[in-house]
């Protein structure tokens, strides 16, 4: 079926959630995951000058699960209960995954991904070469771009409602340091690296220390950024207080290519990986 098509019996559905029950409006909502399965399709993409949050595929998400039915899963001796099955084919798609990495279908997997034991949720978009490592998690739909490195224990977060709202972008090259949080559509650009342990909400302040003058962002960080946790001082009704932020005390150097790099960015900076 045609995009606008599918677009336009997902918007009717949205506004009458009784459409719900007719066949042809959950034949488009499945055609609208499964393409998100197969990486034809995503919840947001980059378009020039920055990205696009395709909402009515956001729409499709949340309105998939009403018309599932609960389900038992099995893989081997595990057993699973829920509405969406779990991805397959991995062999047939290039990707490598060790026990007990778990991938939800609905979500895309490019060739080249590895997945330790860890998760991606439905909607959620990871391209080639990345690596999913050890106990971290992929949020429903956020975009993970190429060469990413998100370590052990990094927490992506995920969005469905509001539709309006962005999803997190990790864009290709960056590196995610252990138990990195990034959550609430927060934008992390090309080939910047997180220190371990850096939390990233849309209400951090992430400083820039580099120069003379501090110079404060909000829900991104830009290109080639060293980030590591920090902290300043607020005051309160009841005195001083720390509270965490995160500090950008560099750049990515390019006397070394990006792979070597990666790996080498935060030891530049003497900050742990």
């Amino acid at each position: 079926m045609p995009l606008t098509a599918l677009k336009d019996k997902v918007e009717k559905a949205w506004e009458d959630r009784s459409l719900l029950n007719y066949s042809d409006i959950i034949l488009a909502i499945e055609e609208v995951i499964e393409l998100l399965d197969k990486g034809q399709l995503r919840v947001a993409e980059p378009v020039m000058g920055g990205w696009h949050v395709n909402e009515w595929v956001k729409k499709a998400v949340i309105m998939y699960f009403p018309t599932r039915e609960m389900e038992e899963i099995k893989a081997g001796p595990f057993v699973f209960y829920d509405k969406i099955k779990l991805k397959t084919n991995f062999k047939e798609a290039g990707v490598r995954v060790v026990p007990h990495g778990l991938a939800r279908y609905g979500s895309f997997l490019a060739k080249g991904v590895i997945m330790m034991p860890s998760y991606v949720n439905i909607g959620a978009y990871v391209d080639s070469g990345t690596m999913v490592d050890t106990w971290a998690t992929v949020g429903s739909c956020a975009q993970i771009g190429k060469d990413v490195h998100l370590s052990g224990g990094v927490g992506i977060g995920g969005v469905l409602e509001p539709v309006q709202a962005s999803p997190v972008i990790i864009e290709d090259g960056c590196f995610l340091g252990s138990r990195a949080i990034v959550v609430e559509g927060v934008h992390v650009e090309k080939e910047a690296v997180l220190g371990a342990n850096v939390v990233l909400t849309a209400s951090t302040k992430i400083i820039d220390v580099t120069g003379l003058e501090p110079k404060e962002y909000k829900g991104l960080v830009p290109a080639r950024s060293v980030v590591i946790p920090g902290s300043y001082t607020k005051e309160f009704a009841a005195g001083s207080y720390q509270v965490p932020c995160a500090l950008i005390i560099g750049k990515r150097k390019e006397s070394t290519d990006k792979k070597t790099s990666l790996n080498n960015a935060l030891r530049d900076y003497n900050v742990a990986v």
